[in-house]
């Protein structure tokens, strides 16, 4: 019989695995920013093009495609995070969030792609009664499972008290390299 190790259990090696050296660190977070601050620099010329140059109304050759591939990418995003609640992983939390965002964008095309006709207000009430709640579900959820796993990393990492709110928690590669150098 073979023994199984508990993989919830801390290991000697978890710092030295989840915490590289402090230049690394530096170098992957400025890296990090540095493409994001690239992105949100591109996407404000782009959205403010965007906002003068499209047309006030556009037929698309490939529509339905358009929407059931849509429908398709959200479907896949439900089906992924209800097996990761079912399997009870951590894959969860990103799931979560993915279909999340994706029921708010269907409100977002529902609503603002029907307004001025009469299927708006199917639009509304499918947004109020159905995607937007689920939504809220599902980042409620989320954000529950994220705190729950902040406290027990927070513990296991031997740092005193509770934990910050998610909003103003370090990243767990950063407290595990100052549990490790302190």
């Amino acid at each position: 019989m073979s023994e199984r190790s508990d993989p919830t259990a801390p290991t000697d090696m978890t710092a030295d695995v989840l915490a590289p050296d402090r230049s690394t660190l530096r170098r992957r977070r400025r890296r990090v920013l540095w493409q994001l601050g690239l992105c949100v620099a591109a996407l404000v010329p782009w959205t403010a093009y965007l906002a003068v140059s499209l047309p006030d109304r556009f037929e698309a050759r490939y529509w339905p495609m358009v929407w059931v591939g849509f429908d398709v990418m959200l479907l896949a995003s439900l089906a992924a995070a209800g097996a990761a609640v079912w399997l009870r992983r951590q894959a969860m939390v990103p799931l979560s969030y993915v279909a999340a965002t994706l029921l708010v964008c269907d409100a977002w095309f529902d609503i603002s792609l029907s307004w001025g006709q009469d299927d708006v207000w199917a639009s509304v009430a499918s947004a109020v009664l159905v995607e937007l709640p689920l939504a809220v579900l599902f980042l409620v959820r989320a954000r529950r499972v994220l705190k729950l796993s902040a406290r027990l990393a927070w513990q296991r990492l031997g740092l005193p008290g509770e934990p910050p709110p998610l909003h103003r928690m370090p990243l767990f590669v950063t407290l595990a390299q100052d549990a490790r150098d302190g």
